[in-house]
């Protein structure tokens, strides 16, 4: 254990040389005076992502309907609870939404940087997002996009509420916690069979994450024009890290919405091969994830 504090110690100390003195309002909260516990944390979801998908390799998928149900609708509540308090905290503030830097709001900015603490903590239980994914053999989901945004972002707040806990740093949540009520309802929505029907909205969802990531891009870049006080490599930081995902994004949406319809090929079937309503006399379904042998 001394060994362990002693590299916690070391961790931290070079943080606070890197990026310099931490906002002392934060001081105390849960997760956030030491980095260890954020890092670990990731550590073990990528781990769990390479090991989970070889323990399910030869097993079947789960279902786990009911346990989806319930994940998405506590995160689209979580989401709905952030959107507003952030609007009423930043309003409360006398937010400046073209510049707002850290310390003129007074009680303001402490009740947001306690629902961007909600925020930050959101992304370690979205963690989740990706462990079902792994449970219901959806690997095609496991994307370098989704654990690329997944696991970067719990790190960077970690990062957000240390040192910039308010201030220009609620923009970005505000837009983002509107943005996944609409994506964890269409989550939740999706476990039905009998709602896929009325789930036709799917690719408008990633042009709204787009365009979110434009505007936050947009906002960020506009205190850099006229700044108010808030740290310039932050800005900076935030903006480059904003365009990495809208690069990913567009390349995502190009490749699953911008696709050129293939044409259709006939193949001759083997000889003996019958044909019946334009099947081979047997062919396989895939249910949850495995896969079965039907006689036609």
């Amino acid at each position: 254990m001394e060994h362990l504090k002693a590299f916690d110690d070391e961790v931290n100390a070079f943080l606070d040389y890197m990026f310099g003195p931490r906002d002392s309002r934060v001081r105390g909260w849960f997760m956030l005076d030491s980095y260890l516990p954020t890092f670990v944390l990731t550590l073990i979801y990528l781990l769990s992502i390479w090991l989970g998908n070889k323990y399910m390799k030869n097993r079947p998928a789960f279902s786990l309907r009911g346990i989806l149900t319930l994940y998405n609708l506590g995160i689209t509540l979580l989401s709905a609870y952030m959107l507003v308090e952030l609007i009423l905290s930043s309003w409360e503030g006398g937010y400046n939404l073209q510049c707002q830097d850290l310390t003129s709001a007074g009680e303001g900015d402490i009740r947001v940087a306690k629902v961007l603490w909600w925020y930050y903590f959101s992304k370690l239980v979205e963690f989740l997002d990706t462990i079902f994914f792994v449970l219901r053999k959806k690997t095609s989901q496991i994307t370098f996009l989704h654990v690329y945004h997944h696991a970067s972002m719990f790190n960077i707040w970690w990062c957000v509420l240390n040192w910039i806990p308010c201030g220009q740093s609620f923009f970005g949540p505000t837009l983002n916690s509107f943005i996944h009520i609409l994506m964890y309802s269409y989550y939740g929505l999706s476990v039905f069979p009998s709602m896929h029907k009325y789930l036709w909205w799917k690719k408008y969802l990633t042009q709204a994450q787009l365009v979110q990531f434009l505007l936050t891009i947009t906002h960020t870049l506009s205190a850099v024009v006229k700044p108010c006080g808030f740290p310039f490599g932050c800005l900076i930081f935030q903006s480059s890290y904003m365009m990495t995902l809208v690069v990913l994004f567009l390349n995502f949406y190009v490749q699953t919405y911008r696709k050129k319809p293939m044409k259709k090929e006939t193949h001759a079937l083997p000889a003996g091969k019958e044909v019946r309503n334009g099947f081979s006399k047997t062919y396989f379904t895939t249910v949850n994830g495995v896969m079965s042998k039907k006689a036609q």
